[in-house]
């Protein structure tokens, strides 16, 4: 479920824009100001709002580490702004001096991209603040921007109701006429890259003024040519959809529309999960936390509510208290190795016959997840187990143990393809796959970069927490 967990109302006008940073949230509005607010407790910092635009504001976003806050207004600039002190680092000028619409940074924060009323596009070179190329297209407003998770195109939605690939020279790649009938109101990549034989494919969402949300794929073939696919056209709001975005692991997908309502979608099946009534007005804005299980929408009513998604999974509480010798404790698993806790490694080892290495197990401060860790080199190099015969024994017991994991009825998207262990900070790969966080971490360490599923080059090292598998996880685990 998603509960209201908080109403800012700050504004004096529409609220047009949010945005999540790891620390920060931002909102941009028709009032002509920015305000931004801790992520932790959303207490608005000391040097809120921002005042540097001379007319509304339209969209704002972070860069990739937070230092900087981005917006575009129609005062024909696009403004760069400190998240430290509040200053302005740098003000843009649009060339030909037309109302900004909409700005997007690359996931690198090495590009920045703006789109103008009269259908222009600016890239600028966001270090140097510089503009590197101009581009566009002509008789039509661009409303929508966003950039691939590799950061080496982007999307574009206009007024006149297309859908336009661009690569960093500004060279059209591909268009989608007539994408949503009366015009495109957002479009947003998906985090997630998905990679296979002669292909590379992406997820973009986008909606508009025909009332639909759409989810496409963006397939690159190895030629360089690009094809969008109509994979769902999502139809559960009464009116023009306004406002679109993924979730940090692409799972999750929320729009706002002109009917005043909040939807939640699971992106991957298109099957909507929440539908959220408790704005006044039209629905603008929208984004998830990167870091947390937020959401914040936006709206004409210029309140901006602050939701927290539910995963309905009890804390575990392991045991923590010795147990009886050769008796299985009552609150272990051996679905759950992962978290038992230092007592149920102990009972275990005395179940298995292994009782010389509690104490050893113990001066180590050894877990569950430790134990799921151990290896031939370590017990001997770590934990100065010298004993050949018993090290064997060990390892032969650890694998039944692993082994019972794999056969007790554990949904096998629970279990890292590289250790095959129920996850506990799943992330999602540029190949499009979850694993564990320090699994693919170590794999992308020592093997130059390459897909542990497909064998082929990663296009990015770029990681992406699992907010949804991971809560899948803890509902599944809480059930057994």
């Amino acid at each position: 479920m998603a509960s209201l967990i908080c109403t800012l109302q700050d504004h004096q006008d529409d609220v047009n824009w949010c945005s999540f940073s790891a620390a920060l949230f931002a909102t941009c509005s028709g009032d002509k100001t920015l305000r931004v607010y801790s992520a932790l407790d959303f207490s608005e910092l000391p040097f809120s709002p921002l005042t540097g635009h001379g007319y509304g504001v339209h969209c704002c976003c972070f860069s990739a580490c937070g230092q900087f806050l981005v917006s575009c207004s129609t005062d024909a600039t696009t403004v760069v702004w400190s998240t430290g002190t509040g200053d302005i680092e740098a003000v843009l000028e649009h060339p030909g001096r037309s109302p900004v619409r909409i700005c997007a940074l690359s996931p690198d924060s090495a590009h920045l991209v703006s789109g103008a009323s009269d259908g222009t596009l600016a890239l600028w070179d966001f270090p140097s603040k510089r503009l590197r190329r101009t581009g566009g297209v002509s008789d039509t407003t661009m409303v929508a921007c966003s950039f691939s998770p590799c950061g080496q195109i982007f999307a574009t939605g206009s007024t006149y109701g297309d859908l336009r690939l661009w690569d960093l020279d500004l060279n059209q790649l591909h268009a989608e006429k007539n994408a949503h009938d009366l015009g495109v109101s957002c479009c947003a990549f998906a985090p997630s890259i998905l990679s296979g034989g002669q292909l590379v494919q992406f997820r973009l969402a986008s909606c508009g003024q025909d009332s639909h949300l759409k989810i496409w794929a963006v397939n690159k073939f190895s030629s360089g040519a690009f094809k969008m696919q109509l994979l769902h056209t999502l139809t559960a709001q009464a009116a023009p959809v306004l406002c679109c975005s993924f979730s940090s692991d692409g799972q999750l997908l929320v729009s706002g529309s002109v009917d005043k309502s909040v939807t939640i979608y699971d992106a991957n099946n298109a099957v909507l999960l929440h539908k959220l009534n408790h704005h006044e007005r039209y629905v603008t804005a929208c984004c998830f936390s990167s870091t947390s299980p937020l959401i914040a929408t936006g709206s004409m009513d210029k309140s901006v509510h602050i939701w927290r998604l539910e995963d309905g999974a009890g804390r575990r509480e392991d045991s923590a208290q010795t147990q009886n010798e050769g008796s299985a404790p009552a609150g272990r698993t051996r679905l759950l190795v992962a978290d038992w806790s230092e007592a149920d490694v102990s009972a275990w080892l005395q179940e298995e016959g292994l009782a010389g290495l509690v104490d050893t197990f113990r001066a180590n401060n050894m877990d569950g997840a430790e134990l799921l860790r151990l290896t031939k080199e370590t017990l001997a190099s770590e934990l100065g187990v010298e004993s050949v015969g018993l090290r064997g024994k060990l390892l032969r017991k650890l694998e039944e143990l692993k082994g019972e994991l794999l056969g007790s009825g554990t949904p096998d998207e629970f279990l890292c393809p590289i250790t095959r262990e129920l996850m506990r900070e799943p992330v999602i790969a540029a190949d499009g796959y979850s694993y564990e966080r320090e699994a693919i971490e170590g794999w992308i360490h020592t093997k130059n970069r390459s897909s542990p599923m497909t064998n082929l080059p990663l296009l990015t090292t770029l990681l992406t927490p699992n907010h949804t598998l991971k809560m899948a996880i803890s509902r599944w685990k809480s059930s057994q």
